[in-house]
């Protein structure tokens, strides 16, 4: 599957499912995980943050929480900046 395919796929899962696919990720593909988190564009100092902040708590739950944050941001960011109605011809390309 195509890196982008994989990120397709991601965006479409249910927050229990991206945590049973992020704690699989983390037993048997962590450099998966990490151009998943990469490519996603996780910030790694809140990634840091949260994982120390919470020693013991379930890290497929904390990161799918911030993947999920990040896919909403993303989506959040893109609606601002989507236009509305027809563009003009003479500013299309």
């Amino acid at each position: 599957m195509e890196p982008a395919d994989q990120l397709l796929t991601i965006e479409k899962l249910s927050a229990d499912q991206m945590e049973a696919f992020i704690n699989e990720l983390i037993e048997k593909d962590f450099s998966r995980l990490v151009q998943i988190l990469y490519r996603l564009d996780v910030s790694e100092d809140k990634l840091k943050s949260v994982l120390i902040e919470n020693p013991t708590g379930d890290a497929g739950n904390m990161i799918a929480t911030l993947i999920l944050e990040r896919i909403a941001q993303r989506e959040s960011t893109k609606n601002m900046f989507t236009q509305q109605g027809e563009i003009a011809e003479d500013d299309k390309w």
